[in-house]
């Protein structure tokens, strides 16, 4: 029996309709079944001939199928065993450049699966984008970039300017370690079936001189803490890890509130509280 090409495959309505799957509310699942908006983010993640790509997620494989188009060799991550079967039937479509991984990426060891410098490109599950972000920011493993979909207020907290109402400890931590930029925008309709809230794709390229983990780390705590009070002065909501005198050693103003601390004000703060390491 002969395997059909990628441009010979079925429509993904066809192939859910004829599977008899839907999208399943507890795992946040909204799916991206137009090919041109697909292929615009495989675009916009600049993945092309060759590159390894981890793809968290892909249901049906709307996304997956414009990344394997590129020439990609992805590496599929999906929780849900409903779309296995159908993943399977892409990956012999693509001549050997798909593989297909029935695993919680919360779990997944992406140096493992990826074999080398990898991309990131997703529709996240709405459930679990921000654990898998901050995870993928802070963990081990550094993709060469993410280009991941979340709900609009995710992305704009993500790539959040300082002073901002939705600044906060998301985008100082993605916008410490990375360059974060919301690169487009789409309406609740786009998706099936349609979620609640509009979405908008982030595009996150690592700096080239990142902090080091230990300071990473103590960065969340006093981020966890300023912005967890973030109508109090500065030497008020870090009095725990020495308010006035944390923020005068990281010539910050004491008396200045979280939302207009730029992230550099936040490393000093940390490296502060690290004794200056």
């Amino acid at each position: 029996m002969s395997v059909p090409a990628l441009d010979a495959l079925p429509p993904l309505r066809d192939v859910l309709a004829g599977a008899g799957l839907s999208a399943d509310k507890r795992f946040g699942q909204h799916f991206l079944l137009d090919l041109n908006v697909t292929r615009k983010i495989a675009r916009l993640a600049g993945v092309g001939e060759g590159q390894a790509v981890i793809e968290v997620g892909p249901g049906p494989g709307g996304l997956t199928r414009a990344l394997l188009e590129t020439g990609a060799r992805v590496v599929a991550v999906e929780k849900d065993p409903r779309f296995i079967p159908i993943l399977h039937d892409l990956a012999a479509a693509a001549e050997g450049r798909l593989t297909v991984v029935e695993a919680d990426a919360l779990e997944v060891d992406e140096a493992a699966l990826a074999g080398g410098p990898a991309a990131i490109v997703a529709n996240l599950p709405y459930n679990v984008g921000t654990p898998l972000l901050v995870k993928w920011l802070t963990g081990p493993f550094t993709p060469v970039s993410m280009t991941l979909m979340f709900q609009k207020e995710v992305a704009d907290r993500i790539a959040a300017p300082v002073g901002g109402r939705d600044y906060g400890r998301l985008g100082v931590l993605a916008q410490a370690l990375c360059r974060a930029e919301t690169v487009m925008d789409l309406p609740a309709r786009a998706f099936t079936p349609p979620p609640k809230v509009a979405s908008a794709v982030v595009r996150l390229t690592p700096l080239a001189e990142r902090p080091p983990a230990a300071l990473v780390e103590t960065l969340q705590k006093v981020t966890a803490a300023a912005f967890g009070q973030r109508r109090k002065m500065l030497r008020s909501s870090l009095k725990a890890l020495g308010g006035e005198a944390l923020c005068q050693a990281a010539g910050i103003d004491p008396n200045a509130r979280a939302e207009t601390v730029p992230v550099s004000g936040f490393l000093a703060l940390a490296q502060a509280l690290d004794g200056g390491a």
